[in-house]
Protein backbone atom coordinates (compact mmCIF):
# COMPACT_ATOMS: atom_id res chain seq x y z
CA UNK A 1 0.00 0.00 0.00
CA UNK A 2 1.14 3.52 -0.75
CA UNK A 3 0.50 5.19 2.58
CA UNK A 4 -1.22 8.53 2.08
CA UNK A 5 0.36 11.37 4.06
CA UNK A 6 -1.78 13.30 6.53
CA UNK A 7 -0.67 16.90 6.00
CA UNK A 8 -2.97 18.76 8.40
CA UNK A 9 -0.50 19.93 11.07
CA UNK A 10 -3.21 20.80 13.59
CA UNK A 11 -4.77 17.35 13.20
CA UNK A 12 -1.39 15.65 13.53
CA UNK A 13 -0.65 17.62 16.69
CA UNK A 14 -4.00 16.55 18.11
CA UNK A 15 -3.76 12.83 17.37
CA UNK A 16 -0.12 12.69 18.48
CA UNK A 17 -1.27 13.93 21.91
CA UNK A 18 -3.58 10.92 22.33
CA UNK A 19 -2.90 7.42 23.57
CA UNK A 20 -1.62 5.16 20.82
CA UNK A 21 -4.08 3.15 18.75
CA UNK A 22 -4.46 -0.27 20.39
CA UNK A 23 -7.01 -3.03 20.76
CA UNK A 24 -7.51 -4.52 24.21
CA UNK A 25 -9.04 -8.00 24.24
CA UNK A 26 -10.64 -8.91 27.57
CA UNK A 27 -12.77 -11.49 29.37
CA UNK A 28 -15.03 -11.17 32.40
CA UNK A 29 -17.78 -12.88 34.40
CA UNK A 30 -15.60 -15.98 34.87
CA UNK A 31 -15.14 -16.41 31.14
CA UNK A 32 -18.81 -16.12 30.18
CA UNK A 33 -18.26 -12.78 28.45
CA UNK A 34 -15.51 -11.79 26.05
CA UNK A 35 -14.94 -8.48 24.37
CA UNK A 36 -12.55 -6.02 22.78
CA UNK A 37 -12.09 -2.27 22.95
CA UNK A 38 -10.29 -0.55 20.08
CA UNK A 39 -8.87 2.97 20.07
CA UNK A 40 -8.77 3.74 16.35
CA UNK A 41 -8.28 7.49 15.90
CA UNK A 42 -5.21 7.14 13.69
CA UNK A 43 -6.79 4.12 11.99
CA UNK A 44 -9.83 6.14 10.85
CA UNK A 45 -7.71 9.12 9.82
CA UNK A 46 -5.54 6.84 7.68
CA UNK A 47 -8.47 5.25 5.85
CA UNK A 48 -9.91 8.72 5.27
CA UNK A 49 -6.62 9.93 3.79
CA UNK A 50 -6.29 6.81 1.64
CA UNK A 51 -9.69 7.30 0.02
CA UNK A 52 -9.79 11.12 0.30
CA UNK A 53 -13.23 10.97 1.92
CA UNK A 54 -15.68 13.66 2.97
CA UNK A 55 -17.24 13.80 6.41
CA UNK A 56 -20.30 11.61 5.73
CA UNK A 57 -18.26 9.07 3.77
CA UNK A 58 -15.70 8.94 6.58
CA UNK A 59 -18.46 8.26 9.10
CA UNK A 60 -19.82 5.34 7.07
CA UNK A 61 -16.56 3.65 6.06
CA UNK A 62 -15.02 4.50 9.43
CA UNK A 63 -17.80 2.71 11.32
CA UNK A 64 -17.67 -0.24 8.93
CA UNK A 65 -13.90 -0.59 9.28
CA UNK A 66 -13.99 -0.23 13.07
CA UNK A 67 -16.54 -3.07 13.17
CA UNK A 68 -14.34 -5.16 10.86
CA UNK A 69 -11.43 -4.55 13.23
CA UNK A 70 -13.50 -5.94 16.10
CA UNK A 71 -13.94 -9.19 14.18
CA UNK A 72 -10.17 -9.82 14.31
CA UNK A 73 -10.14 -11.23 17.90
CA UNK A 74 -12.83 -13.75 16.87
CA UNK A 75 -10.61 -15.22 14.16
CA UNK A 76 -8.59 -18.39 14.24
CA UNK A 77 -5.05 -18.73 12.90
CA UNK A 78 -4.51 -17.55 9.32
CA UNK A 79 -8.11 -16.50 8.78
CA UNK A 80 -9.31 -13.85 6.34
CA UNK A 81 -12.83 -12.41 6.39
CA UNK A 82 -14.58 -10.34 3.72
CA UNK A 83 -17.73 -8.49 4.81
CA UNK A 84 -20.03 -7.15 2.12
CA UNK A 85 -22.87 -4.82 3.08
CA UNK A 86 -25.23 -4.19 0.18
CA UNK A 87 -28.20 -1.84 0.53
CA UNK A 88 -30.74 0.07 -1.53
CA UNK A 89 -29.87 3.48 0.01
CA UNK A 90 -27.60 6.19 -1.43
CA UNK A 91 -24.54 4.65 0.24
CA UNK A 92 -25.17 1.46 -1.79
CA UNK A 93 -22.97 -0.43 0.66
CA UNK A 94 -19.36 -1.26 1.36
CA UNK A 95 -16.81 -4.04 1.34
CA UNK A 96 -14.40 -4.40 4.25
CA UNK A 97 -11.81 -7.09 4.89
CA UNK A 98 -9.90 -8.15 7.97
CA UNK A 99 -7.38 -10.86 8.71
CA UNK A 100 -5.98 -12.55 11.76
CA UNK A 101 -2.72 -10.56 11.41
CA UNK A 102 -4.64 -7.43 12.42
CA UNK A 103 -4.93 -5.64 9.08
CA UNK A 104 -8.13 -4.11 7.74
CA UNK A 105 -8.93 -2.60 4.36
CA UNK A 106 -12.13 -1.60 2.58
CA UNK A 107 -14.04 0.80 0.38
CA UNK A 108 -17.46 2.32 -0.16
CA UNK A 109 -19.51 1.35 -3.18
CA UNK A 110 -20.35 5.04 -3.51
CA UNK A 111 -17.58 7.41 -2.35
CA UNK A 112 -19.68 10.49 -3.17
CA UNK A 113 -22.88 10.04 -1.17
CA UNK A 114 -25.53 12.57 -2.26
CA UNK A 115 -26.77 14.87 0.50
CA UNK A 116 -29.96 16.80 -0.30
CA UNK A 117 -30.28 18.73 2.95
CA UNK A 118 -28.10 19.70 5.95
CA UNK A 119 -27.46 16.86 8.38
CA UNK A 120 -29.14 17.36 11.74
CA UNK A 121 -27.62 14.27 13.38
CA UNK A 122 -25.68 11.10 12.61
CA UNK A 123 -28.71 8.92 11.92
CA UNK A 124 -27.58 7.02 8.81
CA UNK A 125 -30.83 5.14 8.19
CA UNK A 126 -31.88 7.27 5.22
CA UNK A 127 -28.46 6.76 3.61
CA UNK A 128 -28.14 3.03 4.27
CA UNK A 129 -31.63 1.69 3.60
CA UNK A 130 -32.42 -2.02 3.56
CA UNK A 131 -30.19 -4.80 2.33
CA UNK A 132 -27.97 -7.69 3.37
CA UNK A 133 -24.70 -8.31 5.18
CA UNK A 134 -22.54 -11.24 4.08
CA UNK A 135 -19.54 -12.69 5.91
CA UNK A 136 -17.17 -14.82 3.80
CA UNK A 137 -14.42 -16.55 5.77
CA UNK A 138 -11.36 -18.31 4.40
CA UNK A 139 -9.06 -20.36 6.61
CA UNK A 140 -5.56 -21.49 5.76
CA UNK A 141 -6.46 -24.79 4.08
CA UNK A 142 -9.91 -23.89 2.70
CA UNK A 143 -10.44 -24.24 -1.04
CA UNK A 144 -13.55 -22.08 -0.94
CA UNK A 145 -14.82 -19.39 1.44
CA UNK A 146 -17.55 -20.18 3.93
CA UNK A 147 -20.28 -17.57 3.47
CA UNK A 148 -23.41 -16.60 5.34
CA UNK A 149 -25.90 -13.78 4.64
CA UNK A 150 -28.59 -12.14 6.76
CA UNK A 151 -31.01 -9.30 5.88
CA UNK A 152 -30.48 -5.92 7.57
CA UNK A 153 -32.61 -2.80 7.83
CA UNK A 154 -31.75 -1.08 11.12
CA UNK A 155 -29.93 1.82 9.49
CA UNK A 156 -27.15 1.31 12.04
CA UNK A 157 -23.94 -0.44 11.00
CA UNK A 158 -22.94 -1.56 14.51
CA UNK A 159 -26.41 -3.03 15.17
CA UNK A 160 -26.36 -4.83 11.83
CA UNK A 161 -23.00 -6.44 12.64
CA UNK A 162 -24.45 -7.58 15.97
CA UNK A 163 -27.56 -8.90 14.21
CA UNK A 164 -25.39 -11.02 11.95
CA UNK A 165 -23.74 -12.79 14.88
CA UNK A 166 -27.04 -13.28 16.67
CA UNK A 167 -28.78 -14.77 13.64
CA UNK A 168 -26.01 -16.57 11.80
CA UNK A 169 -23.71 -17.58 14.66
CA UNK A 170 -26.34 -17.80 17.41
CA UNK A 171 -24.12 -15.77 19.74
CA UNK A 172 -25.49 -12.83 21.71
CA UNK A 173 -23.31 -9.94 20.55
CA UNK A 174 -23.23 -6.17 20.86
CA UNK A 175 -21.17 -3.66 18.85
CA UNK A 176 -20.55 0.01 19.60
CA UNK A 177 -18.70 2.43 17.30
CA UNK A 178 -18.09 6.15 17.66
CA UNK A 179 -16.26 8.78 15.61
CA UNK A 180 -15.73 12.30 16.96
CA UNK A 181 -15.33 15.25 14.58
CA UNK A 182 -14.23 18.74 15.51
CA UNK A 183 -15.90 21.88 14.17
CA UNK A 184 -13.68 21.80 11.08
CA UNK A 185 -14.69 18.23 10.25
CA UNK A 186 -11.46 16.61 11.42
CA UNK A 187 -11.56 13.16 13.05
CA UNK A 188 -10.17 13.80 16.54
CA UNK A 189 -11.32 10.57 18.19
CA UNK A 190 -12.55 7.13 17.18
CA UNK A 191 -13.26 3.93 19.04
CA UNK A 192 -15.22 0.70 18.97
CA UNK A 193 -16.16 -2.09 21.34
CA UNK A 194 -17.86 -5.46 21.19
CA UNK A 195 -19.10 -7.96 23.76
CA UNK A 196 -20.19 -11.55 23.31
CA UNK A 197 -21.97 -13.84 25.77
CA UNK A 198 -20.26 -17.20 25.45
CA UNK A 199 -21.97 -20.59 25.85
CA UNK A 200 -21.90 -22.27 29.25
CA UNK A 201 -19.23 -24.75 28.16
CA UNK A 202 -15.93 -23.62 29.58
CA UNK A 203 -17.41 -21.55 32.40
CA UNK A 204 -16.35 -22.11 35.97
CA UNK A 205 -18.63 -23.10 38.75
CA UNK A 206 -18.55 -20.93 41.79
CA UNK A 207 -19.21 -17.44 42.97
CA UNK A 208 -18.87 -14.03 41.38
CA UNK A 209 -20.86 -12.60 38.51
CA UNK A 210 -21.10 -15.97 36.78
CA UNK A 211 -23.72 -17.96 38.66
CA UNK A 212 -25.08 -19.13 35.29
CA UNK A 213 -22.49 -21.93 35.16
CA UNK A 214 -24.79 -23.81 37.54
CA UNK A 215 -27.22 -24.16 34.67
CA UNK A 216 -29.75 -21.72 36.05
CA UNK A 217 -31.42 -19.92 33.13
CA UNK A 218 -32.80 -17.21 35.37
CA UNK A 219 -29.32 -16.36 36.58
CA UNK A 220 -28.16 -16.35 32.95
CA UNK A 221 -30.84 -13.83 32.04
CA UNK A 222 -29.88 -11.61 34.97
CA UNK A 223 -26.22 -11.71 33.93
CA UNK A 224 -27.12 -10.78 30.35
CA UNK A 225 -29.26 -7.86 31.51
CA UNK A 226 -26.54 -6.52 33.80
CA UNK A 227 -23.87 -6.79 31.11
CA UNK A 228 -26.13 -5.12 28.56
CA UNK A 229 -26.89 -2.28 30.95
CA UNK A 230 -23.20 -1.66 31.58
CA UNK A 231 -22.49 -1.77 27.84
CA UNK A 232 -25.22 0.79 27.13
CA UNK A 233 -23.78 3.09 29.77
CA UNK A 234 -20.46 3.36 27.94
CA UNK A 235 -19.48 6.95 27.13
CA UNK A 236 -19.11 8.09 23.53
CA UNK A 237 -15.90 6.26 22.65
CA UNK A 238 -14.90 8.81 20.01
CA UNK A 239 -15.25 11.65 22.48
CA UNK A 240 -13.56 9.63 25.24
CA UNK A 241 -10.45 8.96 23.18
CA UNK A 242 -10.44 12.52 21.78
CA UNK A 243 -10.13 13.75 25.37
CA UNK A 244 -7.10 11.52 26.02
CA UNK A 245 -9.15 8.80 27.70
CA UNK A 246 -7.53 5.44 28.42
CA UNK A 247 -8.97 2.09 27.32
CA UNK A 248 -8.27 0.45 30.70
CA UNK A 249 -10.42 3.02 32.48
CA UNK A 250 -13.37 1.94 30.34
CA UNK A 251 -12.81 -1.79 30.76
CA UNK A 252 -12.01 -1.86 34.47
CA UNK A 253 -14.39 0.95 35.37
CA UNK A 254 -17.49 0.27 33.27
CA UNK A 255 -17.41 -3.50 33.85
CA UNK A 256 -15.87 -3.64 37.34
CA UNK A 257 -18.69 -5.73 38.82
CA UNK A 258 -17.84 -8.53 36.37
CA UNK A 259 -14.15 -8.72 37.31
CA UNK A 260 -12.73 -8.00 33.85
CA UNK A 261 -9.22 -8.97 32.83
CA UNK A 262 -7.35 -7.81 29.73
CA UNK A 263 -5.93 -10.92 28.09
CA UNK A 264 -3.82 -9.12 25.48
CA UNK A 265 -3.37 -5.91 23.52
CA UNK A 266 -2.59 -5.84 19.82
CA UNK A 267 -2.02 -3.49 16.92
CA UNK A 268 -4.71 -3.05 14.26
CA UNK A 269 -3.78 -1.25 11.06
CA UNK A 270 -5.59 -0.01 7.98
CA UNK A 271 -3.32 -1.62 5.43
CA UNK A 272 -3.37 -3.45 2.09
CA UNK A 273 -0.99 -5.94 0.43
CA UNK A 274 -1.20 -4.16 -2.95
CA UNK A 275 2.02 -3.02 -4.67
CA UNK A 276 3.24 -1.83 -8.05
CA UNK A 277 4.74 -5.20 -9.09
CA UNK A 278 1.42 -6.92 -8.48
CA UNK A 279 -0.43 -4.51 -10.75
CA UNK A 280 2.27 -4.79 -13.43
CA UNK A 281 1.86 -8.57 -13.44
CA UNK A 282 -1.91 -8.16 -13.71
CA UNK A 283 -1.63 -5.77 -16.67
CA UNK A 284 0.84 -8.07 -18.44
CA UNK A 285 -1.81 -10.80 -18.35
CA UNK A 286 -4.40 -8.69 -20.19
CA UNK A 287 -5.38 -9.84 -23.70
CA UNK A 288 -2.55 -9.17 -26.16
CA UNK A 289 -4.46 -6.59 -28.20
CA UNK A 290 -5.32 -4.57 -25.06
CA UNK A 291 -1.72 -4.64 -23.87
CA UNK A 292 -0.45 -3.51 -27.29
CA UNK A 293 -2.98 -0.68 -27.33
CA UNK A 294 -1.76 0.56 -23.95
CA UNK A 295 1.86 0.45 -25.12
CA UNK A 296 1.04 2.29 -28.33
CA UNK A 297 -1.55 4.83 -27.21
CA UNK A 298 -0.88 5.23 -23.51
CA UNK A 299 -1.52 7.00 -21.31
CA UNK A 300 2.00 7.03 -19.94
CA UNK A 301 2.38 6.77 -17.04
CA UNK A 302 -0.59 4.51 -16.51
CA UNK A 303 -2.48 5.41 -13.32
CA UNK A 304 -3.79 2.46 -11.33
CA UNK A 305 -5.87 2.94 -8.17
CA UNK A 306 -6.37 0.08 -5.71
CA UNK A 307 -10.06 -0.01 -4.94
CA UNK A 308 -9.53 -1.63 -1.55
CA UNK A 309 -7.25 1.04 -0.10
CA UNK A 310 -7.18 3.98 -2.50
CA UNK A 311 -3.43 3.68 -3.20
CA UNK A 312 -2.38 5.25 -6.50
CA UNK A 313 0.37 3.79 -8.69
CA UNK A 314 1.87 5.60 -11.69
CA UNK A 315 3.29 2.82 -13.87
CA UNK A 316 5.69 3.58 -16.70
CA UNK A 317 4.41 1.79 -19.80
CA UNK A 318 7.98 0.73 -20.58
CA UNK A 319 7.77 -1.58 -17.54
CA UNK A 320 5.09 -3.60 -19.34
Amino acid sequence: MNKAEIKDKELLEKINSLYEDKMSVFVMANGRVRGALFHGTRFVNQLRAQHNLGILETMVLGQASLCAALVVPMMKDMEHTVIKYETDGPVQGFSVEADSKGTVRGFLYNEHIPVTKPLENWDLSSFLGKGTITFSRVHKDDKYPQSSTVPVDSGNIAKDFALYFQQSEQIQTAFNTSIQFDKQGRVIGAGAMFLQIMPEVGGKKGSGANKSSQGNKEDDDILFERVELAFRNAPSLGQWFSEEGDADDIIYGLFREFNPSVALTRDIKFDCPCNEDGFIDYIKNLPKHELEDIKKNGPNPLEIVCRNCGSKYLIDVNKL
